[in-house]
């Protein structure tokens, strides 16, 4: 199967399983959320801040891609995040939303995307102001790669403080090709 059969995999994945971890740590009161539990970002809320901001600065650098994609007009006027710990909402319920906006947009670009695209080389500066250039396909994995390495850590705080988000395998998600 292709690469942009996968992506787009990956794409239906991420958005299922972050609404799947976004209900389940809504179950939690604010200071719960905000609690200090000595992951990377602190917090629950930090973690889940923190892949919204590297989403939005990812998803900001897709912009300069030669294809021009529609699905990222949304973010035109989004500005770009200058640190990954920048906080971006104070309300969780403000951030859920984000995360669904972003979610779609992602889904959305997955559906764009052609596999010419992949291959297409994507120029952009890291953070530090670094210039970088890596096939866009690749920069695709990393940013799925990404978000599941913090909502494993995520999923980790939220059975620290008591709470199961159930099944997080991605095998479900891929459809049995024998029933088709």
């Amino acid at each position: 199967m292709s690469l942009l059969y996968h992506l787009r995999l990956l794409a239906d994945y991420n958005q299922w399983m972050n609404d799947k971890l976004y209900h389940a740590a809504a179950t939690l009161p604010a200071d719960e959320l905000n609690a200090a539990r000595g992951a990377f970002f602190g917090s629950l809320q930090g973690t889940l801040n923190h892949l919204l901001v590297a989403d939005t600065v990812w998803l900001k650098r897709f912009a300069a891609h030669p294809a021009r994609f529609k699905a990222l007009a949304p973010l035109a006027d989004t500005a770009m995040p200058q640190q990954l710990d920048q906080p971006l909402y104070a309300d969780f319920a403000a951030m859920q939303a984000r995360r669904s906006e972003l979610d779609a947009i992602i889904s959305a670009l997955l559906v764009e995307v052609s596999e010419d695209d992949l291959a297409q080389p994507l120029t952009y500066h890291n953070m530090k102001g670094v210039a970088a250039q890596r096939p866009f396909g690749s920069v695709l994995l990393h940013v799925f790669n990404h978000q599941t390495h913090h909502r494993g850590q995520a999923t980790t705080l939220l059975s620290q403080a008591g709470v199961d988000v159930g099944v997080t395998d991605l095998l479900p998600r891929i459809p049995d090709l024998l029933a088709l």
